[in-house]
């Protein structure tokens, strides 16, 4: 089992890694908007998912995968009226790949974020 940071990513808020290789699989904690230097975007659904879905694809690479590697992703939304525009930027990030997906309304989210996304991924290893 390999523990997963990135150098381009902030830190992990808690105490949990931000990815976790094993057995040819990457699984990574959910991710939130912000950026390296730990500064959360701003409050626009467009911006935040996409900045998640970058947070996504970095940490993925770092842990020697990819996004058309991705197996599934759950997506946690503040609300669930933003869908839409998330399903839009989705298959913007993940072209003619189709990963299985859940998409869950939630409360709340860390850091008072819009979106969080969590993934399970293939290594590029896996064979």
């Amino acid at each position: 089992m390999k523990f997963i940071a990135s150098d381009y990513l902030p830190l992990a808020i808690g105490s949990y890694s931000p990815a976790v290789k094993v057995h040819g699989m990457v699984y990574t904690s959910a991710q939130v908007p912000i950026t390296l230097d730990g500064t959360m975007v701003e409050r626009d659904i467009k911006v935040q998912t996409r900045q998640v879905l970058t947070n996504l694809r970095t940490l993925l690479e770092d842990a020697e995968s990819a996004m058309d590697k991705v197996v599934k992703v759950s997506v946690y939304l503040e609300n669930i009226d933003d869908f839409g525009v998330v399903n839009v930027l989705f298959a913007e990030a993940f072209g003619e790949h189709k990963p299985a997906r859940s998409t869950i309304c939630v409360k709340s989210l860390p850091k008072n974020s819009m979106i969080m996304i969590d993934a399970i991924a293939l290594a590029n290893d896996y064979h």
